[in-house]
């Protein structure tokens, strides 16, 4: 008979081992589908794990526990806050300062005692009304952050500001946790107990300590070994024990994978600790957000359906406008203030815990606590379409509002390449193809959120700041190499360099003719026009198509590029009317070469002081020129085109 007992346990076990891993597959299979369905309408991943989640949980009833798996995906929100951690430096950190306990202290401090205030005038009591009120005024980390991440905006300043108010909700959690036993109806025994709050300092001490001295050496030890496993088992061990003993001691688990984080950042195992935590990272924080589509009780959103539909967008309302004229208060611009209230608009997940706290303790009753989640959860829901909303009350862009923090470690390479735009971008291709290391430095932030998702190393800076060329390592560079799309823009980044690192080799991208003319007059080493080599191979596909032979058609293009070059060359000397007869005008018989400008033979016989001059229609000229040349004072006399008059020969 007990034999039969145990068979019979047996398959029960086996029988909940299988619900277990079917429910695991469910969870995958459900969040793989709806993510990608979801990002491919242009929701993002965050709205699809959520309705993934509801479809499995309360409407299908195909997964149940919600709550737990809520718990575990919690870890996600931790090695979430541990990669933003190794990506701060403590220095870096230090400027934030302003932000982190100026503008997240006062978001948290206003929001708050305006919704207690709100919600005291309107039912609450006093106690009810104020865990409510700085629930409410909690954003989600997991949220804000994730939404970020996707778009790129991590570093730009709404990013910056977004995430220096979620570090300080984070620490408020602290505070408001231990207030709740006072605001309790039978809190007659609450106190604050001296042993408690030691313990909880000690336990942060201890965590500071160890990260500095500590954990490097340990990381060196195992890394010495080879152990590919050890190191990823470290990385876990690193951020779930520095979340648990912030836990213990009265923290948040975030805040403490954040603090390993922080102090990891210098460590030169930094990214090969973010590689390693990244697929966890990203599998667990989906797991979290469909943990809160799991969670939502339809039984309260069918009984206060009203009440949840008008109090989450009422809620989302009020808070962006504190937020936005908060943002504003401390100095930030009108595109900045709004993209950081549509981002921080909704409710929390330490929202859940205060108010489960606050109905353990009888603050409110267990019903009222489930309508908040509710209301909480249809907040988050909400967020990414209220961050689509805030993107179509921006005004005009400002380059001010939009600029990323500038941080050039690791700069400096043999090439500087200023510039990124569609020219950059091929010159970069070719230099990288070839082995050649390139220190990338641009000035838009949007263009450095598109191309480091394509897997570029871009710095932020303008190549018209002194101090960013040499944070750049131009005093390294064998070569600068000049992309900018303005002229003007173009002018200054020259002219500086020119100025201030004389000796630099400097190859730049022209505009237009006049534009080519102009930086000769400046000295540099190398210059070209733009469109002139795209529009003659665009030249040479065109002949081929009529019926010209291909060897012809290329002895026509190098005919047209030589005397191009020549053209310039006398114009170099002469000034910008000159050459006019060097340009085809009408149909002509094709010839292979054309016979030098007497007058350009008597430049080149002048130019280096040699009776024989240079080869005009050699490949390679003028590829290189050196600077103070016979010509160099004449070129400061160029004569540009008459404005207002039509110029068909400025290509």
């Amino acid at each position: 008979m007990a034999r039969g007992q145990n068979r019979q346990r047996d398959r029960k076990l086996e029988h909940g081992a299988d619900a277990q891993f079917l429910e695991v597959l469910l969870l995958l299979g459900g969040g793989i589908v709806a993510g990608t369905l979801f990002k491919r309408i242009g929701l993002g991943t965050v709205l699809g794990y959520l309705f993934a989640g509801i479809a499995m949980g309360p409407l299908l009833g195909l997964i149940s526990g919600g709550e737990e798996i809520l718990h575990i995906g919690e870890l996600g929100v931790v090695f979430l806050l541990f990669i933003i951690g190794l990506e701060l430096k403590l220095s870096r950190l230090w400027t934030l300062r302003r932000q982190i306990f100026g503008l997240g202290a006062a978001q948290v401090v206003v929001t708050g005692a305006a919704l207690a205030a709100l919600l005291w005038w309107l039912v609450f009591p006093g106690g009810a009304a104020i865990v409510i009120g700085f629930g409410f005024a909690l954003s989600s980390t997991a949220f804000g952050l994730q939404l970020l991440e996707e778009a790129g905006e991590t570093n730009t300043r709404h990013g910056q500001a977004g995430f220096s108010i979620l570090l300080f909700q984070d620490l408020a959690v602290v505070p408001l946790l231990a207030v709740i036993p006072f605001l309790a109806p039978y809190s007659n025994d609450a106190s604050i107990k001296p042993m408690e709050v030691a313990i909880s300092l000690g336990a942060l001490v201890g965590l500071i300590a160890a990260g500095r001295w500590l954990l490097n050496p340990l990381f060196r030890i195992m890394a010495s070994a080879g152990a590919r496993e050890v190191m990823l088992g470290a990385a876990l061990f690193v951020v779930l024990g520095s979340a648990m003993l912030m836990a213990i001691a009265g923290f948040s688990m975030a805040m403490g994978a954040f603090i390993a984080g922080v102090l990891l950042a210098e460590s030169s195992y930094r990214h090969e600790l973010e590689a390693n935590i990244e697929p966890f990272r990203g599998l667990l924080l989906g797991l979290f957000f469909i943990g809160v589509g799991l969670s939502i009780d339809l039984q309260v959103l069918t009984e206060d359906w009203m009440i949840i539909l008008l109090a989450a967008p009422l809620l989302m309302i009020v808070k962006s406008v504190f937020i936005y004229s908060l943002a504003r208060a401390f100095g930030e611009g009108h595109d900045t203030a709004m993209r950081i209230a549509g981002l921080l608009a909704q409710a929390g997940e330490f929202g859940f815990v205060l108010f489960s706290a606050a109905a353990a303790d009888r603050i409110f009753p267990q019903s009222t606590s489930s309508l908040l989640i509710a209301i909480t959860t249809l907040t988050m829901m909400l967020t990414p379409l209220s961050t689509t909303l805030a993107t179509y009350l921006l005004g005009r862009k400002d380059e001010e509002e939009d600029e990323m923090e500038e941080d050039f470690e690791g700069a400096g390479s043999d090439v500087l390449l200023i510039g990124f735009s569609r020219f950059g971008q091929i010159v970069a291709q070719v230099l990288l193809s070839s082995g050649i290391d390139v220190t990338i430095l641009d000035s838009s932030a949007e263009r450095i959120r598109t191309a480091t998702r394509f897997g570029f190393r871009i710095y932020f800076g303008s190549g018209m700041r002194k101090e960013v060329l040499e944070a750049s390592g131009i005093r390294h560079a064998k070569l600068v190499a000049v992309c900018t799309n303005k002229k003007e823009t173009t002018d200054r980044v020259v002219d500086l360099i020119r100025s201030e690192f004389p000796n630099v080799n400097l190859y730049v991208r022209a505009y237009d003719r006049a534009h080519a003319l102009s930086l000769r007059a400046r000295g540099v080493d190398y210059e070209i026009r733009e469109t002139v080599e795209s529009a003659l191979s665009f030249g040479n596909a065109t002949l081929t198509s009529l019926g010209v032979e291909e060897e012809l058609a290329r002895e026509i293009v190098a005919d047209v590029r030589k005397r191009d070059t020549a053209r310039l060359k006398l114009q170099e000397a002469e000034g910008y009317s000159a050459g006019a007869d060097m340009v085809t005008t009408k149909v002509v018989a094709p010839e292979p070469l054309v016979k030098p400008h007497p007058a350009l033979q008597a430049v080149d016989k002048a130019g280096d002081g040699s009776e024989g001059g240079s080869d005009l229609f050699d490949d390679q000229a003028p590829i290189r020129r050196r600077r103070g040349r016979f010509l160099r004072s004449r070129r400061t006399q160029i004569k540009e085109p008459v404005a207002g008059r039509p110029d068909p020969l400025r290509s």
